[in-house]
């Protein structure tokens, strides 16, 4: 499993902070990001972004505007998965993580389960 890098991450986040498609100037305007970034360099990174699955795109005159495939709530559950499903034993990793949580995430842990065993029609 491989991360996004720092300016994948920016540009991903103009993007779910976003409510529109944006071009690449757009995004460019609107990330955050510590130093200043070349447009054709946004450009580069949106089309790789592109490539990796990440983004979607549509013409619009001569621009590309862009706009998440996923929700980033479901790009991190995904990064998630993909990281319980990588050790030896993805129970044991589980384990491991939710002994990591506060009272505060198990509280919260526990009002997701509820909930998606009422979408599944399970009995608690």
């Amino acid at each position: 499993m491989k991360g996004l890098g720092e300016l994948e991450t920016a540009i991903m986040d103009a993007l779910w902070r976003s409510d529109e498609p944006l071009s690449v100037r757009g995004v460019r305007e609107t990330m955050v990001y510590d130093r200043e970034v070349a447009y054709t360099t946004v450009m580069t990174v949106a089309d790789i972004l592109f490539h990796k699955g990440l983004l979607e795109r549509e013409k619009a005159g001569r621009a590309w505007t862009y706009w998440p495939r996923e929700t980033h709530a479901e790009y991190t559950a995904r990064m998630m998965d993909e990281v319980f499903s990588t050790g030896p034993d993805p129970g044991v990793t589980l384990l491991r993580f939710v002994e990591r949580f506060s009272d505060e995430d198990m509280a919260r842990f526990h009002r997701v389960l509820a909930q998606v065993r009422d979408r599944r029609g399970i009995a608690s």
